[in-house]
Parts: C-alpha cells; sequence; structure tokens
C-alpha cells in the first residue's frame, strides 16, 4: 500500500519545499523504496506553458509531453526517476476539468461546489498518479504559502486524504523559516509558531517540522517548537543553507529526517546507502579546476529561467572534477559583433539555449559566430540550434538573408520555418510539439560518439524547425545534420566535426541530465572545454 508524504510551507515563499520533497525522495530511494513526487500548484493557469520564464521561471517538460513546474526537474534530477502529467497538478487543470463535467451534466443538475466536488478532483489526481506509478512512497508538494487563499482547496483536500488513508499511512511535514535577528543575536521561533497555528486552523497537524535557517538552532528553541507546536524534539529538523543544493539530502540524512517519517508510518527504516551521492558531494565541494562557461539568452536577470540548463552544466562539471562558473550574457547586449567579442574573451565555452521571439536574437548569432570563428565549445538547444543554422547559412552558406519565420515572416531564405503540423493549431496552451521522440544519429558523427549509440530519444518543446528545402545547400557547405527524426523529415541534430566541439540540438537535452549520469551533450561541451586549459 502507498504511503503518503504532503509537504506544505509557511512564513515565506521560497523556502525550498521543492528541494526537501526531492531530498526526502533520494533518501526514501537509497533505502530501497520506490518513489514518486507530486507537485500542487494552487495558480488558475492550467499548466505553466504560457507563463513568461520572468514570471514562473523554467517550464520543465517530461517525457509525456506535459509542461510542468520546474520543482519537476528537481525530483526527476534528485530521485533519478521519469515524471509526467499526473506529477504536477494545478488549481487551473482542476477547475477546467470540473467545469467541462459540469457542462456535460455529469453532476445530474446538483450544485457544483468547492466541497465536495473541486476536493475530490484533486484527490483523484492524489489516486490517479498512485495508480500510474503503484510507489511505495507518493510525496507531494502543496504550492505557495500557507494562509494563501489560491491553496485552500488543495489543503482542505488533503485533510480529508489523511483521514480517509488513516493513521499511520500519511504524513504532513510543514517547511517553515526561522529568522535571525542580527540585533539580538536570536533566532525567533514565533512566525513558525504561527504559521503552524494556521495550518492547525485548518484540520492539519504537521508531524515533521522542517525549519529554513542560517544558524544552528539552539537546544532551547528547538524545545520550544517542538512544544508549542506539538512535534516530537526530534521532528525539528534543521535545514541549514548549503553551497550546493546536492548536499541538502545529506544533511537531512544526518538529522535523521527519512527516520523520522518511516517511523511515523509505521515503515520499517532500512539502511541507507548513499555512497555514491556522498562521493558526488565530495567532488562537488572539492572541483580540481574551474571552467568559465557563457549562457547567452535574454532572460539572465532570472537564473531559474534556465535552470535544467545550470545543473546540466555543473553535472558535466562534477564528471570533469570541475567548478562551473556561469557568465551570463545578454544576447540583447551582443547586437554589436565587437561587444560580444569582448564579452566572450574570458570564456572556455558556451551555450545558447530555447526561447521565444525575436528579441535578443541578433546577439544570439553573434555569440554562435563568435564561438564557431574562434573553435570555443559550443552547445545550441532549440531556438540554439535553429540560430545555428541561420547563422551559418548567413556567414558560410551564402544565404546572406536567411532567417526563421517566427523573426521574419518575408524572409528571402526561411532556412526555419513552421512546422507543418502546427499550421492550422489554435491557441498556446499545450500546442507545441511536446515531450519525447526519438532521433537516429549518423554513424560516427560527433554526437553518436557522445551518446555511445545511434538511436536516442530526447524530450521537445517547438514550433518551428529546420527547412529541408535548404539542407543540400548547407550541407554542401560544411553543416553536417547528424541527427534525424525517424522519418528523415525533421533536422534533430547539427554539427561541425572539424571544431573542438561544434553542437545544436532541435530537443532539449537538458531535462534528462542527472547529478550523477550527465547528458552526453553537456559532457562533451564540458570535457572540450577542460581539454583547452
Amino acid at each position: 500500500m502507498t504511503k503518503y508524504i504532503f509537504i506544505t510551507g509557511g512564513v515565506v515563499s521560497s523556502l525550498g519545499k521543492g528541494i526537501v520533497a526531492a531530498s526526502l525522495g533520494r533518501l526514501l530511494r537509497s533505502r530501497g523504496f520506490s518513489v514518486i513526487n507530486q507537485k500542487f500548484d494552487p495558480y488558475i493557469n492550467v499548466d505553466p506553458g504560457t507563463m513568461s520564464p520572468f514570471q514562473h521561471g523554467e517550464v520543465f517538460v517530461t517525457d509525456d509531453g506535459a509542461e510542468t513546474d520546474l520543482d519537476l526537474g528537481h525530483y526527476e534530477r534528485f530521485t533519478d526517476t521519469s515524471l509526467g502529467k499526473y506529477n504536477n497538478v494545478t488549481s487551473g487543470s482542476v477547475y477546467q476539468h470540473v467545469i467541462k463535467k459540469e457542462r456535460r451534466g455529469d453532476y445530474l443538475g446538483g450544485t457544483v461546489q468547492v466541497i465536495p466536488h473541486i476536493t475530490n478532483e484533486i484527490k483523484s489526481r492524489i489516486v490517479g498518479a498512485t495508480k500510474q506509478f503503484k510507489p511505495d512512497f507518493q510525496l507531494i508538494e502543496i504550492g505557495g504559502t500557507i494562509g494563501d487563499i489560491e491553496s485552500l482547496p488543495f489543503i482542505e483536500a488533503i485533510r480529508q486524504f489523511k483521514s480517509e488513508v488513516g493513521i499511520g499511512n500519511a504524513v504532513s511535514i510543514h517547511t517553515t523559516l526561522l529568522p535571525y535577528l542580527p540585533t539580538s543575536g536570536e533566532l525567533k521561533t514565533k512566525p513558525s509558531q504561527h504559521s503552524v497555528n494556521v495550518l492547525r486552523s485548518y484540520g492539519i497537524n504537521p508531524e515533521v517540522l522542517v525549519c529554513r535557517t542560517t544558524k544552528p538552532i539552539p537546544k532551547t528553541e528547538r524545545e520550544k517548537l517542538a512544544l508549542f507546536c506539538s512535534v516530537p524534539k526530534d521532528a525539528v529538523i534543521e535545514c541549514r543553507d548549503m553551497k550546493s543544493i546536492y548536499e541538502v539530502p545529506l544533511a537531512l540524512e544526518a538529522q535523521n529526517l527519512a527516520g523520522v517519517v518511516l517511523n511515523a508510518l509505521n515503515t520499517e527504516n532500512r539502511k541507507a546507502n548513499l555512497k555514491e551521492w556522498e562521493n558526488l558531494v565530495e567532488r562537488i565541494k572539492n572541483p580540481k579546476k574551474v571552467i568559465k562557461v557563457a549562457i547567452a539568452g535574454k532572460y539572465t536577470k532570472l537564473s531559474d529561467a534556465y535552470i535544467s540548463v545550470v545543473e546540466s552544466l555543473k553535472h558535466a562539471g562534477y564528471a570533469n572534477d570541475a567548478a562551473v562558473d556561469i557568465k551570463w550574457i545578454n544576447s540583447e547586449e551582443c547586437m554589436d559583433y565587437e561587444t560580444c567579442k569582448n564579452l566572450m574573451k574570458d570564456v572556455k565555452a558556451v551555450v545558447v539555449p530555447g526561447g521565444f521571439g525575436v528579441r535578443g536574437i541578433e546577439g544570439k548569432l553573434n555569440v554562435i559566430r563568435y564561438a564557431r570563428e574562434n573553435n570555443v565549445p559550443f552547445l545550441g538547444l532549440c531556438l540554439g540550434m535553429q540560430c545555428a543554422v541561420i547563422e551559418y547559412a548567413r556567414n558560410v552558406a551564402g544565404l546572406k538573408e536567411a532567417n526563421s519565420t517566427e523573426f521574419d515572416e518575408n524572409t528571402a531564405y526561411p532556412v526555419i520555418d513552421l512546422m507543418l503540423e502546427q499550421k492550422n493549431v489554435q491557441g498556446y496552451g499545450g500546442t507545441m510539439r511536446l515531450g519525447a521522440y526519438e532521433c537516429h544519429l549518423k554513424k560516427g558523427s560527433v554526437a553518436a560518439k557522445a551518446y555511445g549509440k545511434n538511436v536516442i530519444s530526447e524530450r521537445h518543446r517547438h514550433r518551428y524547425e529546420f527547412n529541408n528545402e535548404y539542407m543540400k545547400q548547407i550541407s554542401d557547405a560544411g553543416l553536417v545534420f547528424s541527427g534525424m527524426s525517424p522519418d528523415g523529415m525533421l533536422a534533430e541534430i547539427v554539427e561541425l566535426p572539424e571544431l573542438d566541439w561544434f553542437v545544436a540540438s532541435q530537443f532539449h537535452p537538458e531535462f534528462k541530465s542527472r547529478p550523477e549520469k550527465p547528458h552526453p551533450l553537456f559532457k562533451g561541451l564540458i570535457d572540450a572545454a577542460v581539454k583547452r586549459l
């Protein structure tokens, strides 16, 4: 029987509930249990797919094509699992489903209300994920902060669910903040007490507190939290700030978080096998070299917009005993080529990630040109591949006005064009080419050598593709199309094998990288950069 762990947050947002959920998932996996994570987001958007990266950070895409919250990326990376549409639930998707049922007459003329109809739908999403994955443990993170009006239906749903599955089958972990006042030299517990009181007023008594803090929690404060929040002293878990998020599982293991949770769930606390993770953290904390890598995009003011790219670069660095130093380059500042050269002169590798819209495109083309002409290891992702094709078409293949029809509908050389199946698509939400698709690699290519195989599966999120009418002309000029869809119609990877590393993919490899298993394309990039040191 699946056991359920609900994770809520209080006092302030952005406390790291997702990292706590992912870390606990890792600790349970290290004990041989099967685990899945779910994220409940209170916003009314059906999914984050139409939201600006400045609003919500990266949109994480799963194998089944779901556009999800970036926390699912943390879940997958920490627990080494592949999640899907069952693992991210929004208020928008819940209300949309209930309203569609009402319009069909499924409620037989009854009055549709938050209780029981919305809460029942939320509970059905929990059970749906259980049936899909059949895990030993299901960790469910509730987005937002306790007290937010948006999250009340989710809180009520988990209150009901805990009661229905019974004692010993579900626990609540409340993540909270212990602010430090330097003037008095104290950690203050009162905000956490108030947060727990609000949660208890909704009918949920947390069994565990995870306290974010910058300082060690003194014994007196720990005892006060236990007393006023009605939890055992050993269930007050300290979660201090770490230099790397990958240190968090070991810090929580040192305080026996998994043991406390398993005890509350009447489950044997097996011995954890964290040797590989400990070795990983040791490499993270003691790098032998530093690699400066540029990420050239237009959302550089919010690093969460490219969080999977950043983590994938770090993973590849760990495999080389190297720390990756990210240099953020706003592509809009690279519109002038001389300025671009000055910004790029100290980097050892460059990534041009995905994105949408014409803003900053000419700057990205200059970045790619610099990387190509100066043999700086380069990796292009989605739009980054499209830009690599445009740059090569203009500056090498003689197609001076080459462009994408996304940016110039009347371009003389539309080397990038809207996909055929996208021509009649209406609306934006969930309508792109999404999810995992097979790709066949050219034997002996740089990509095939990196992967160590000729058939791969990668995740996509795009509307535009390479226009095959220009393949011969651009191929004859030297750009190698080394990855194609099985039917040969979609160019998936381009490369310049004569350079140390110049590879670009139409798909998003960053979604499948793991800290202990870096993605082959990111590893190839950092391997090439290390060789140039």
